[in-house]
């Protein structure tokens, strides 16, 4: 659907985490209209609808993906099984009725619980500032296959973690830089880097807001089943102590989840 350059420019200034749902809810208004272009009328007036009714749309949790399922070339794994299970585990903890009973007044979008998953660390679903983040990791090792020295891992690596050691006609790896993006396992064309583990690297605790903060991660790297029982974890933490709207990151400290 065409949006006019006014419409275009004025979605833009529609608060992030609500803009991918108002510009659906616009598009579905002017499209059951019978109408193939959205104008910045046509925004204003389903905006205004959509925040005035605000509460009805909130539904407890907000669990946000990256691009990796349509085909981004920089996926490190493939986490669609692990999203329907998150989703499932968000669906059964009911995380509408605990927002009713604990916050007074209106519930409101920045209520929800939020989870974020990424398919690699661009991280375009910005885990960093989400309840928890979820980042998929390819680790990588050093083999015992000779290294041709071709620097194909070096010239692939944007954290500069793949170094070439001309004297001992070898690569090494520094592991305090490496992402585990796993871009250096898939150039090295003699298996002289290859796949130590691949799973997910785990961040929490991140926010926006007047006090905003991004997310501390924990340390390791952890398999599909480890990351629902961690998410699992800290849901039950926030459903304890969580009272008025707190969210996640104010109250919770990483040897909490951890113990």
């Amino acid at each position: 659907m065409r949006w006019t350059d006014e419409a275009e420019a004025a979605i833009k200034k529609v608060p992030f985490f609500v803009r991918k749902k108002v510009r659906a809810r616009v598009e579905k208004a002017v499209d059951d209209a019978g109408r193939k272009t959205v104008t910045l009328a046509e925004l204003k007036a389903v905006k205004a609808r959509y925040l005035t009714n605000m509460s009805s749309e909130v539904k407890g949790y907000q669990l946000d993906t990256c691009f990796g399922p349509s085909g981004c070339p920089n996926r490190s794994v493939v986490s669609d099984t692990l999203n329907k299970k998150i989703e499932a585990l968000l669906k059964a903890e009911d995380l509408l009725s605990f927002l009713k009973s604990t916050v007074n007044g209106e519930l409101k979008f920045h209520h929800e619980f939020r989870i974020a998953m990424a398919d690699c660390p661009n991280a375009c679903s910005q885990v960093q500032i989400k309840d928890v983040g979820i980042i998929g990791a390819a680790m990588p090792m050093i083999t015992d296959e000779s290294c041709t020295l071709c620097n194909a891992c070096v010239d692939q690596c944007r954290e500069a973690a793949v170094l070439i050691d001309e004297e001992k006609e070898g690569v090494e790896i520094d592991y305090e830089r490496c992402l585990a993006c796993g871009k250096c396992i898939d150039v090295c064309p003699t298996g002289t880097i290859s796949l130590n583990k691949k799973g997910f690297r785990v961040q929490l605790g991140g926010k926006l807001g007047r006090h905003p903060q991004l997310a501390k991660e924990l340390p390791g790297i952890y398999s599909e089943d480890e990351v629902v029982d961690l998410v699992r974890r800290c849901i039950k933490f926030y459903k304890d102590n969580s009272r008025h709207g707190k969210r996640f990151a104010e109250i919770f400290k990483m040897s909490d989840i951890l113990k």
